[in-house]
């Protein structure tokens, strides 16, 4: 397979030990996992699991416990939040960690916004110091997140463009957009060189790929036709049975 599908054990494997889900996985016939926060996980098992399995970990959540980038009384704060999560890559060998920049704290939303850039350059050192990439994540307000306050993707790629660092770029969720702006394959293909990272699920409803009003399998080709070389993750509660979801999507999409 190449086509890079990365699968988040906490959504699709939800309630299950991680280390039975990357048993999963590698069952699905897929190589790659991701998964949210770290706390209370097993790292070591995991490690240890996928290198005999063949998987590997390409991803986890930026943060330990939720720290807002848009306020700037958390920067501090923030900047240990993320040196901890690196500490938690290196033991998995991922070389990427998503963040999204909190909720609307009712201030001035420029003055967010400037907070935000300044978070994410206060990063950058780090992020260069230890080898590792940070995508930025918005998401949608309207069904699932309620209040949080970044939801665009052109201000989040006004965003990167004041940032300018290779080591932070945009984590596009196609579920989280098409609920949002849609449009999604114009909005990916026109900026494919700052998305980092891709979350997929089934719009509305969030499940199985094949479920909902996108047509997954030409949003995939679309975005690799413009070179898009990155992981695809599978972010999607399942309407049915995790496994034989995952092995419906190993057959039905690009590989």
């Amino acid at each position: 397979m190449k086509v890079k599908y990365s699968i988040c054990t906490d959504a699709v494997f939800r309630g299950m030990d991680t280390v039975e889900a990357i048993e999963g996985i590698k069952a699905a016939g897929f190589l790659y996992y991701e998964f949210w926060r770290y706390i209370g996980k097993d790292l070591q098992a995991m490690k240890a699991k996928g290198d005999s399995l063949g998987v590997s970990c390409i991803s986890c959540s930026g943060k330990a416990k939720p720290v807002n980038l848009n306020d700037p009384k958390d920067h501090a704060e923030w900047i240990e939040v993320l040196k901890g999560s690196i500490g938690a890559a290196k033991i998995l060998g991922n070389k990427q960690l998503v963040v999204v920049p909190g909720n609307d704290t009712g201030a001035r939303r420029d003055f967010q916004y400037k907070a935000v850039v300044t978070a994410l350059k206060m990063a950058v050192p780090v992020l260069v110091e230890n080898n590792i990439n940070l995508v930025l994540e918005p998401l949608n307000g309207r069904v699932d997140h309620a209040g949080t306050f970044l939801e665009y993707t052109d201000e989040a790629f006004a965003i990167l463009d004041e940032v300018n660092s290779s080591n932070i770029k945009l984590l596009f969720d196609i579920y989280h957009q098409q609920i949002t702006e849609g449009d999604v394959i114009r909005r990916m293909v026109s900026r494919i060189k700052q998305i980092g990272h891709v979350h997929t699920a089934g719009s509305t409803g969030r499940n199985e790929l094949d479920i909902g009003e996108l047509n997954y399998p030409k949003v995939i080709e679309a975005i690799l036709e413009a070179g898009y070389d990155g992981y695809i993750g599978f972010e999607y509660f399942p309407a049915g049975d995790s496994l034989s979801g995952l092995k419906r999507m190993y057959e039905i999409l690009p590989k």
